[in-house]
Formats: structure tokens, sequence, C-alpha cells
């Protein structure tokens, strides 16, 4: 592939894959390129001002609901725009990577919407990001029909009852080495948009759709105003409407949850709601304030959407949205039915449980990770909603939350126990292996996993051994078994890549922010050819 004649000189890191000229033509690789001129320089900004905050927190500065925009949480008459087609209705939301088989799937399951993942639940190699595009044209087009070697068919239904398709791209902090521009590498999350908008949002407008997005790992309004910037520059370039992109916020970071409101407010326009993303969340928490003492979580099963700073969280986050005319999307039940009968239905309960909270606190839908879980959280939703498509009605003026609220970990605080720290490990490992070997969602005893889980466990780790509630030579000798168990159990784990990983990102005396870019540069890329 030639880009020498293109006005932002992408080139392209990689040898070509199958179909992958129908993603990477000159056009679409100028098109990312001219975002990434606009918006590169102001994102490194923002990646700059999150290690400065990160650093104001750990030396003890307050987090609190930001005083300069308080006329903007007091104003009452500024509303996002209306829900788009195929947004009007989101009770059950189902996710997953963009892997043709499992978009089949997602797309037959029943549910309202599929987000289709490129974040936490894809392994960035390239034929994964490349292959994904490819999926999404090809679910658009209506031709992601096929059948594998085994025999076994994937096919879309036919009475054109799909899932609505809404694509999360990578996070800021998140690079693409097999694409470099002006001699550096991508913003992936301008590569994941890009690419995708390019291709496929006036096919899902011809459609009755419209592309849509969900936004990953925000920390503030000035990340949400950024990417607003980015909705509008893209449309302009291709001669579409400003306002068809809608985006739902994923809050799932904590400095994200005291700008609920400034949020919705940078991106009204093309906002259609807000998620409560309650693993990356816990992540963050600990992330943000691992080093104070009264921060010291349990055991992750411990902590649950019914502790009092998880309930302020989502409660908060219902009133925001509905206030402001927008949907508030539940969190992820996670459960994956198994061959145990018994087990299943525990879960299932467990499951119900959670979608009948989530619907009775205002929630307007919530997310699966399964398509058989699409039934029981459309149960619990129609039974909530009956008819109508939302609850955003339900403007939940009884909820009052201060920042004292969202912080308040005391009551559900304390110690690991010993087989939650064996978790911990045991999980982040085979998580580490699936992902270095190109697989980002991943069933781990009877749950479906993805790197917000890796997170939690390496972070728990650190913490506790920061605080010695745990002690490095217990660590240590538990890393040893499980490693040896990982590769016993999968003798084509490369054991010592992965073990290398843990002891880098939970072991280390300073944090690192996340585990994913590092991993990224030292084990997924290959570049076997240039193409300029």
């Amino acid at each position: 592939m030639s880009t020498s004649a293109l006005t932002h000189r992408i080139r392209v890191l990689a040898a070509a894959g199958h179909r992958h000229d129908e993603i990477l033509t000159p056009a679409a690789l100028d098109f990312v390129g001219s975002l990434a001129a606009a918006f590169d320089e102001r994102r490194q900004e923002l990646l700059k001002e999150r290690r400065r905050q990160a650093i104001r927190l750990s030396a003890g500065s307050p987090l609190d609901f930001p005083l300069v925009t308080g006329a903007v949480r007091a104003d009452p008459s500024w509303r996002v725009a209306p829900p788009a087609p195929g947004l009007r209705d989101r009770r059950v939301e189902i996710t997953g990577p963009p892997d043709r088989r499992l978009a089949v799937n997602a797309l037959n399951s029943g549910a309202a919407v599929w987000m289709a993942d490129f974040e936490d639940a894809t392994s960035p190699t390239w034929d994964n990001i490349v292959g994904g595009q490819l999926t999404l044209l090809d679910a658009i087009e209506r031709r992601i029909d096929f059948t594998t070697p085994e025999g076994k068919e994937y096919r879309l239904r036919e009475d054109g009852r799909l899932a609505t398709i809404v694509v999360r791209p990578r996070g800021w902090h998140l690079t693409e080495e097999y694409l470099e521009w002006d001699g550096r590498p991508l913003p992936a999350s301008l590569v994941d948009f890009g690419l995708y908008f390019f291709h496929c949002a006036q096919r899902q407008i011809d459609a009755g759709h419209g592309p849509y997005f969900y936004l990953p790992k925000l920390e503030n309004r000035y990340e949400a105003r950024l990417w607003n910037e980015v909705f509008v520059l893209a449309q302009d370039l291709l001669g579409i409407p400003r306002g068809t992109v809608r985006a739902t916020v994923l809050i799932e970071t904590v400095t994200a949850a005291f700008e609920m409101e400034e949020i919705l407010y940078e991106l009204r326009e093309h906002s259609s709601g807000l998620n409560a993303g309650r693993w990356d969340y816990l992540f963050s928490l600990i992330k943000t304030f691992g080093h104070r003492t009264d921060f010291l979580l349990p055991d992750r099963p411990r902590v649950t959407m019914t502790a009092p700073f998880m309930r302020a969280y989502a409660q908060l986050l219902v009133r925001t949205c509905h206030r402001r005319g927008a949907h508030a999307i539940g969190g992820m039940a996670a459960h994956v039915p198994g061959k145990d009968p018994a087990a299943d239905e525990a879960a299932l309960a467990t499951v119900r449980l959670d979608k009948e909270r989530e619907a009775e606190d205002g929630f307007d839908g919530s997310w699966v990770a399964h398509p058989g879980l699409v039934p029981v959280c459309r149960e619990v939703f129609d039974g909530v909603l009956g008819e109508r498509p939302h609850q955003l009605d339900r403007t939940r003026d009884d909820v009052e939350v201060t920042a004292a609220d969202l912080l308040s970990v005391r009551r559900v605080s304390g110690p690991p126990t010993p087989e939650g720290v064996r978790t911990d490990i045991a999980v982040a490992l085979r998580y580490f292996d699936a992902w270095l070997r190109g697989q980002g969602a991943v069933a781990l005893h009877g749950l479906m996993e993805d790197a917000a889980t890796a997170e939690i466990a390496r972070v728990q780790i650190w913490q506790w051994l920061r605080h010695r509630v745990i002690d490095r030579d217990t660590v240590l000798r538990l890393l040893d078994e499980e490693v040896a168990a990982l590769g016993a159990a999968y003798p084509w784990a490369a054991v010592d890549d992965v073990r290398d990983l843990f002891e880098r990102t939970a072991l280390a005396q300073e944090l690192p922010l996340f585990f994913t870019p590092d991993a990224y540069s030292r084990h997924l890329v290959r570049r076997a050819e240039v193409r300029s």
C-alpha cells in the first residue's frame, strides 16, 4: 500500500493481512491522520494533567465537585440530545469483542444494543484491530454469515431484529504502534473511532441508525470536550450533519464520578447517557487512593453494588442522567452459563437481584456479557418498564449525594482473605496469558472477564503489599504455585512472560497506571514488514 500521497503521512508498519486493504484505504488513513493532526497534542496535554491530578491526590488534595462548574450543575434548563434511532429502548445491552462469531451471537441475542468493544475485551493485536473493523463493516452490510471448518453455521436472523451497534474505541492513554503518523504512533482511540466512522457512519445512517460510541476511561470534563470536538470535525469532514453521532460515557474513574453533569454538558449535542462501569470504577478507586489506609478494600467479591459508596455512585448516576434527559445504563452481569444446573441457578438468582436493584433505582437498561443472560435482564426491565422504552421521567430528586458519600469505603474496608489473595494472583495470571495470546474476553471461574478484572486483581495485590496486610514472601510463594499451575494446565502458555508482566505491574514499588501499554509494546507489537 502506498501512502506517499497522503496529506498526513500515515505508514502501516505491518504485513498485509486478508482483506486489510478494505479498511486501510488511503482515504481512510488520511481521515484518521486529519483527526490526529487536529487533536493529538491536546490528548497528550490531557494525559499530563491526569498525572498531575494523581500527584495532587496522592499528596492529600481533597476530591470534590468542582466549584468552577457550579453554574452548570445548578442550571436546570439544559438537556442532552433526544434519543437517536435505535437507542430509544436500551433495556438490555450485550458486550463483547468484535470477533466474527461473537458478533453474530450478540446481534442475534435479543439484546437492544451490542457494544463492540475494542478496549477492555480486545487484546490489541493488529489482526484483532483490523479484523474487528472488518467484522463491523460486514455486520452492517449483512454479509457476516459464515460456516466453521467443523460445519457450524453462524447466520444473522432473518426477521431483521438485530441489536443496535455501539462501538467502544480504546482509551486516550493508548497508542496504535502499527500505524505511524509523522514519525510517532497514532492515538489508538482515534484509530478505532476514525476507521469505523469513515467506513460505517454513512452506512449506519442509511440503515436507519447512526454512528454510536461508548467512551471509556474518561477522567474529567476536558476529556469529554475533546471527544465532542473530534465528533464535530469528523462529521464536518465527511459531510454528516452535526449531532448525528451519539456517545455514552462510561463512568469508570473516581474523578469522573465528580463531574458527571459536566461530562454530559460537554457532550450534550452528541450525548446518549452514562454507564456505571463498576469494575473499572473499583480499579480507579484503588489506583487513586491505594496509598491511603482508609481505602483498603477486601476481596473483590465482598465489594458489591450494595456497598454504601457504590450505592451513592449508582444513584447519583441515575439522578444526573435523568435530570438531563440522558439514559442511565447499569453495570455488567458477567456470569457465563455452564454445565452445572445448580450453580447456574444460583448465579442467575444473583444476576436477577442485581438487575432488579438497578431497574428499581431508575436505570433504563443494563449490561450482560453472555447471550444466556439476555432473557433474565430483559424480564426484569420489562417488569418495571412495561411498554415504555425507558424511565427518564424518574428524575430521582430524592437522591442527595455528597463527596463524602462517594468516598466512604469504611464500612466495607478491611484486609483480604488468604483465598482472596490466591484468587487475585491466579486470575491475573490467567488473564495475562490469554491477553498475550490475543484473547481479550476470557471465561474464568464461571465469569466472563476482561482487562478490568486483571487490573483490579493486580492493584489489589499491590495495595495489600503496600499496607503490609500480606507479606511479599507469601505473594511470591503463591505466584510460584499459580505459575506452575498455569503451565501444567496450558503447556503452551508463555509462563515467563506472564510472570514478568505480573511482577512489573503488581509487585513494583510504584504502581503502573495500566498494565496494557507496556505489555502491548513488549509483547504484542511485531513489525513484520513496513509499508510506506
